[in-house]
């Protein structure tokens, strides 16, 4: 740690220096204001100043002190008064001084020198990176904001359909006694075709943070230049997607991928017809006989995923929504909720969702929407989720 001194005492700087040179501290003592000055306005970074208030008057002592600040605004700053001074150090104190020691005759405070010191710089220290903090946090929540006005809200869907979707950011850390709403690499679209059909796709960046939500972001952007006749068949799709994005490295940088589910929902045959990017299959709930299981179990449905090789092969599944059934596009933030404090890692998973959707078979949809919210929140054990949860359901009547 480097320290500057400036002392209105010759006698006692070498004695400042023996108690301030501990833990191998470089310490610079100065008995002239002016060299002071010179030492702060050199290319030296000082971890903490010491200075007294009448040094070498009241006077000049403040506008020393003034000029420290204005110089090295960083530096944390430490008065050192006598007795009969105290009240004079409280316009040092509402102008930036850190910490100050009150002189005694016996010269007993040099033995409070370094721990006031040290005290001084650790709360400098958690200060910087308070501010750090709270930049990161307006900078995150910037790009979350842009992520989260690319996600539709009022989706139109065809006669005897009806839909809910929900994306939400996972909040799990904590800076300074506030949670933290992440950017994240979730996305979900739903939109209506020219000929009724219904385009549904949920996707799941790898990470977390500003390049997971770049890269949703970058398959967006892509997906929304796709001509209409391309949206049709969800094995070319998927697979012109994904040659797209192989070549970006806002993707595959550091092995970044993206998992997708695309599928085209046809409402006069209620077949939807998708494909998967290693993403996991479609959930469907028969409200007739109360059964809910994946659409498929078979591991080969799901292809690579987005961005990892050029000229991957996928596959175009089919599945039949019969009446009175609602299907479930999810990503992986809603089954791997978890409470951090357990024994093993025990998660919500596909079980927790069957649960809760019969629970909530004869209730509205959106009603169903928040209660797979709310129970995978409550297995947490109010922790939060660790991952970003985008849940679509598609309910036909």
């Amino acid at each position: 740690m480097r320290i500057l001194v400036g002392w209105d005492d010759a006698e006692q700087a070498e004695l400042l220096r023996l108690y301030l040179n501990v833990d191998d501290s470089g310490v610079l003592v100065t008995t002239n204001h002016e060299h002071t000055l010179k030492a702060v306005e050199s290319n030296q970074i000082w971890d903490a100043i010491l200075i007294t208030t009448t040094f070498p008057d009241v006077d000049t002592a403040y506008n020393v002190f003034e000029k420290i600040r204005e110089i090295c605004p960083e530096t944390p700053l430490i008065g050192a008064c006598q007795q009969e001074d105290v009240y004079k150090i409280a316009r040092y104190l509402t102008n930036g001084l850190r910490a100050y020691v009150i002189r005694d005759k016996a010269g007993d405070y040099m033995f409070l020198l370094t721990a006031i010191i040290e005290g001084a710089v650790k709360q400098a220290e958690a200060e910087r990176e308070r501010q750090i903090a709270e930049k990161l946090r307006r900078e995150v929540d910037s790009v979350r904001q842009l992520q989260e006005s690319i996600i539709p809200h009022d989706i139109s869907t065809p006669e005897d359909y009806g839909i809910v979707a929900r994306y939400e950011s996972s909040q799990i850390q904590v800076i300074g006694g506030q949670p933290v709403t992440m950017a994240g690499g979730d996305y979900y679209d739903a939109f209506t075709l020219p000929d009724d059909s219904m385009i549904l796709l949920v996707g799941d960046a790898s990470g977390h943070g500003m390049k997971a939500c770049m890269s949703i972001m970058t398959m967006h952007t892509l997906i929304r230049m796709i001509r209409y006749d391309e949206f049709r068949e969800p094995a070319h799709f998927v697979r012109y997607v994904n040659n797209q994005l192989s070549r970006q490295a806002v993707v595959n940088n550091e092995g970044g991928f993206i998992t997708l589910l695309y599928g085209v929902l046809n409402p006069k045959t209620h077949e939807l017809k998708w494909a998967s990017a290693g993403h996991q299959s479609p959930v469907l709930h028969n409200l007739e006989t109360d059964e809910v299981a994946e659409v498929t179990t078979d591991l080969d449905a799901a292809g690579l995923p987005i961005g990892i090789l050029d000229d991957a092969d996928y596959q175009t599944q089919s599945t039949i929504i019969p009446p009175n059934s609602r299907l479930l596009l999810y990503t992986d933030g809603l089954v791997e909720a978890f409470p951090a404090d357990s024994e093993g890692h025990d998660e919500f998973g596909l079980k927790g969702v069957s649960a809760t959707m019969k629970q909530h078979r004869k209730s509205p949809l959106k009603d169903c929407m928040q209660a797979l919210f709310d129970d995978s929140l409550e297995f947490t054990k109010g922790q939060g989720r660790h991952d970003d949860t985008s849940v679509v359901i598609v309910e036909r009547s």
